[in-house]
């Protein structure tokens, strides 16, 4: 499409069309050669003939790139908008369940996070920042040219054929009110007309916990010394203690059950009666032996992270049969994943099959269907891992004999859950609890299906038409069951519970589709105009009962008989509607421009303001193509490129735009309670796009890449309005704020080496942005903090001239002379900072922001001989995250908080002996030590390896004899090693800066082998 045909020392001329079709007129008889010439492909002299065919050769690999976009495909040179394509290469190098995952650091502007290693669990993903307060941001998925609702972990990533990232106005207008937030388009595998292929992919992997640990107390002795300062410094220095009685108070309480004065219940050292645990330099007891029988049980400390975690198998097989002819192709595949978590009790597996088939009926009809099955199978782990994090190495995981054997009933290994009457001792830190266990007996089982199905159908006539009808369903069901073993814990009671929820989202999406596409000389036209509507019907059914028959063998509702009241049932729909148009020109492919229209309704508004307008306007200009370039020899190509449009965001709740009700029971009589105020001026967020970049490809192909400046405005946000509870409710949502993202974004390769058994390539991408909320509603402003107006939320204030995630807390002022902690204050008289040890006498000011300064990702791979080596580095630089884990282990015991891990740091506290520590004396019952300041606020930058493969390719030589077309082999890691600012701080898991990931699944580290064949 738009190759250029020029008859040879004329002015005669044309473009080919969308097929690479051409007519050329006036041919004198005088005429003998065509010139044929297209951006990356090598020019050609052809001599003319009646019918010709022409296969041009490439001359890089960059500009042969046919992108993915809006309802069709475009040259990439054509192309005027912002977009990024994966292909199937890439996709499949890592092992992972999701195929979204596999856009981990290889697209410039996209931020990924993943907040748990779960089997099963889906990542969050933001394009050119944050853009949105309360609306929600992720993408639009589409499938084979359809929005898809289906789930991303029910695509088979074996099935993909490419991934684009659409990310201006430019490349997304054309999907209006769900465009705003980007658009990612995922293409399926298709067959091509030859030969039947069959393909067979077989992973095997060992899974293993891949978070860093903080720095933590694991020696039991090292624990018990910790505790007794703390209460040593508390009876001396607080009770007024003389160093002799404090050295006596605090042994004898350490090891007691009063946690007023700091008894941590659990002592599993024996030593000599008459004797303390801690002598009084502060250390062991050396006559102290590990193992104490108390109550008929023999304690001593296990490891509860070690208990939580071991290494799990992942396997994964898939099939694929494509082949055809020239009017007929078929593609058809088969794929098992069979994954084991990390965790005990955790686990996921899916069985996916697709059928796709094209069909040339008429010259002028063509029609296909594409249809794809799944069903999958999720356990999740019922905990553990925030007790795991938290719990003391002094505690016992098992319920042991006097023997020291772990002891046995009918469901297996007796574990310590922190309660007398199951156990020995009452334990301070979440009594009546463990999750290892609970993950062992209690089910969280999740069972889906999902039904996804497209159909199209090509008519073209008048030479130039065509129409084009798609039609696109998906059945999404999905049932959770959740059921709490009567044996042990908080279900104890109850006799057991079980709950059970139900849900289905059924969708249907139509797209009449017209295209025109004509050229004429120099010049291509392309138009289409089209109509599309979706249909979104989610139902749910929720019930819950206790008192279980039997746990094991009837986990259903029937086989419980305590109903609780709590059974629920609804339907929401969800509906929208839009026209669209786009026009395409360019002159001699160098210079292009394009223009986009729609119009969109969406349900979720009131019909008064139900319809919206969206465009975008886009230019490109290949100056490479001029003669004045043509002396630049190193320069291949040289593009500038320019848009701007508009689209909408509709992610909110529904029915915001009407007063809700609650039907209540009222002595058996109906009553309505009202549930939520409606505002019918609700509309849509807009978010206004300008892009304006350039591409280039240097020294024939061994440099290229662009560099894209963005701008993104979201106006009409929508906010939460508080309101006086004596008007009947306690707020309502309106569209009042803006909010802008300014940023650049570069994307580089660079092949050092290129020869018939040698290539190296580097690729390397970056993005830059802030964040500024520029403005909010009069009735926000209820402060106004160094010159920005705006309000508190959480840790954060909202201010106008401010990036969303602006920290705001209190200052860390370091140590008193006597140990405190201090925290800053603004002297109102003077407007000097001032020192103060009192908490509450402390100002908050404004901290930094989570926006990273700098992010992207490195990858390079090198293939020599038939060996390949890759790998994908990962990284963020700046921002500010709170590091919640390192405060929670950096809490001093308190009479509510005994019992939980603690932080090598402690042991740089303040005291007498080390004064100029910035770290709080340790000390019991110290309630402020660890409150929320800017001492936790931590920087967010990270770099991680994310991938190493090597494989080999088998030579057709040796494969001949095996009749086979292709074999590949190969190993891999992934999720390698990361590094943070500190030790088991992950900022890799929020964009926010406020998300904790202690205490959360661990990231998985995969070590996989795996094989490729052909035939």
């Amino acid at each position: 499409m738009g190759a250029s045909v020029l008859v040879k020392g004329t002015t005669n001329g044309t473009i080919t069309d969308i097929n690479g079709k051409f007519t050329l007129t006036n041919i004198s008889p005088t005429n003998k050669t065509i010139i044929v010439s297209f951006i990356g492909m090598e020019t050609q002299e052809v001599t003319i003939k009646p019918e010709m065919k022409i296969v041009m050769t490439s001359t890089t690999e960059v500009m042969e790139e046919v992108l993915v976009v809006a309802y069709g495909t475009a040259k990439k040179s054509a192309f005027t908008g912002s977009a990024k394509m994966i292909h199937t290469e890439q996709i499949t190098k890592r092992p992972v369940t999701n195929v979204i995952e596999s856009l981990s650091g290889q697209v410039a502007g996209l931020q990924m996070t993943m907040t748990n290693g779960q089997p099963g669990e889906t990542p969050s993903i933001l394009i050119r920042g944050i853009s949105s307060m309360s609306a929600k941001t992720d993408p639009l998925i589409v499938l084979d040219g359809m929005p898809y609702e289906g789930g991303w972990n029910n695509i088979n990533p074996a099935d993909v054929e490419s991934i684009s990232v659409l990310k201006d106005a430019a490349s997304t207008a054309l999907y209006g009110a769900r465009g705003a937030n980007g658009v990612i388009i995922i293409t399926t595998k298709s067959a091509k007309a030859g030969d039947a292929k069959i393909t067979v992919d077989a992973k095997w992997s060992a899974n293993t916990r891949g978070e860093i640990e903080y720095d933590y107390i694991k020696d039991p002795g090292e624990y018990y010394q910790a505790h007794y300062k703390a209460l040593y410094n508390y009876y001396l220095n607080a009770q007024g203690q003389t160093p002799d009685q404090a050295y006596v108070s605090a042994n004898t309480n350490m090891i007691g059950t009063n946690s007023q004065t700091g008894g941590l219940s659990y002592n599993v050292y024996s030593y000599p009666e008459g004797e303390y645990l801690i002598g009084k330099n502060g250390l062991l007891n050396p006559n102290a032996k590990l193992g104490r029988i108390v109550n008929g049980y023999y304690l001593t400390p296990d490891n509860w992270v070690d208990a939580v975690y071991h290494t799990a198998l992942r396997q994964e097989y898939n099939v694929n049969i494509s082949g055809g002819s020239d009017k007929a192709q078929i593609y058809a595949s088969f794929g098992y994943l069979d994954e084991d978590g990390i965790a005990e009790g955790s686990d996921y597996s899916r069985i996916t099959g697709r059928l796709k088939t094209t069909y040339q009926a008429k010259p002028w009809m063509r029609f296909g269907a594409n249809i794809s099955y799944t069903h999958s199978t999720q356990n999740s782990a019922a905990g553990g891992f925030s007790q795991a994090f938290n719990t003391a190495p002094i505690y016992p995981l098992y319920l042991r004999d006097t023997n020291g054997k772990i002891m046995q009933d009918k469901n297996g290994d007796m574990y310590d859950f922190g309660v007398s009457n199951q156990g020995p001792l009452n334990r301070p830190i979440n009594p009546n609890s463990n999750g290892i266990k609970l993950s062992q007996l209690d089910t969280y089982n999740t069972s889906a299906n999902t039904l996804n199905g497209d159909a199209f159908i090509d008519v073209n006539f008048l030479k130039d038409f065509k129409f084009t009808f798609n039609a696109g369903t998906s059945i999404r069901d999905s049932r959770y069951k959740n059921a709490l073993n009567p044996f042990y814990g908080t279900a104890n009671s109850l006799n057991g519970s079980i709950n059970v929820q139900h849900w289905r989202r059924t969708t249907l999406n139509l797209q009449q589709i017209l295209n025109y596409n004509h050229s004429f000389g120099l010049h291509n036209v392309s138009l289409m105009a089209g109509h599309e509507s979706f249909n979104n019907v989610y139902e749910e059914l929720y019930a819950a009962k206790n008192s279980m028959f039997s746990f094991f063998q009837n986990q259903e509702l029937n086989g419980a008989i305590s109903g609780t009241n709590d059974e629920s049932s609804y339907k929401s729909k969800y509906n929208t509607e839009g026209y669209l148009f786009r026009g395409m020109y360019d002159y001699d492919g160098k210079y292009f421009f394009q223009l986009s229209y729609r119009r969109d309704a969406s349900s979720r508004f009131h019909p008064d303001n139900r319809w919206g307008n969206f465009y975008s306007v886009g230019t490109a200009w290949i100056l490479t193509k001029e003669k004045w370039l043509d002396d630049i020899k190193w320069l291949d190509l040289l593009k500038l490129k320019f848009s701007v449009g508009q689209q909408g965001n509709d992610r909110i709740d529904d029915f915001l735009y009407v007063d809700t009700y609650n039907i209540n029971n009222s002595n058996n009589e109906l009553s309505l309670g009202f549930s939520r105020k409606g505002n019918k001026n609700i509309t849509w967020e807009t978010n206004t796009n300008i892009n304006l970049g350039i591409e280039f490809e240097l020294l024939k192909g061994r440099l290229s890449g662009s560099i894209e400046y963005f701008n993104r405005r979201t106006t009409d946000m929508l906010n939460r309005f508080s309101v006086p509870l004596s008007l009947g409710y306690s707020g309502y949502y309106d569209n009042i704020g803006d909010m802008n993202n300014k940023g650049v974004e570069i994307d580089l390769k660079y092949i050092p080496v290129k020869t018939r058994n040698v290539t190296w390539n580097i690729g390397f991408n970056a993005t830059h942005y802030r964040n500024k909320i520029s403005r909010l509603a009069e009735s926000k402003k209820t402060d106004i903090i160094d010159g920005h107006a705006g309000y508190v939320n959480g840790l954060y204030y909202y201010g106008e001239g401010l990036p969303m995630y602006t920290n705001y807390v209190q200052k860390y002022a370091g140590v008193s002379e006597e140990g405190k902690p201090q925290w800053y204050y603004t002297d109102k008289q003077t407007g000097e900072m001032k020192t103060t040890t009192t908490y509450s006498q402390a100002d908050l000011y404004l901290c930094g922001d989570a926006v990273p300064d700098l992010y992207g990702g490195i990858n390079t791979s090198l293939s020599f001989y038939g060996f390949d080596f890759s790998t994908q580095i990962n990284y963020s630089i700046g921002g500010q995250a709170y590091d919640y884990g390192y405060q929670a282990l950096m809490s001093p015991p308190t009479s509510t908080h005994l019992g939980y891990n603690v932080h090598k740091d402690i042991y740089k506290a303040w005291s007498p002996e080390n004064t100029q520590s910035d770290i709080p004396q340790w000390q019991f019952n110290d309630l402020y030590s660890v409150k929320t300041s800017d001492r936790f606020l931590t920087n967010a930058s990270s770099i991680s390896i994310q991938n190493i493969q090597l494989g080999y390719t088998f030579s057709k030589k040796t494969l001949r004899s095996l009749y086979l077309t292709n074999l590949r082999i190969y190993v891999a890691c992934d999720n390698v090693y990361y590094w943070s600012k500190r030790k088991g701080f992950d900022s890799r898991v929020t964009w926010n800066g406020n998300k904790d990931s202690s205490g959360e699944y661990s990231a998985v580290r995969a070590f996989s082998a795996g094989l490729s064949l052909q035939f």
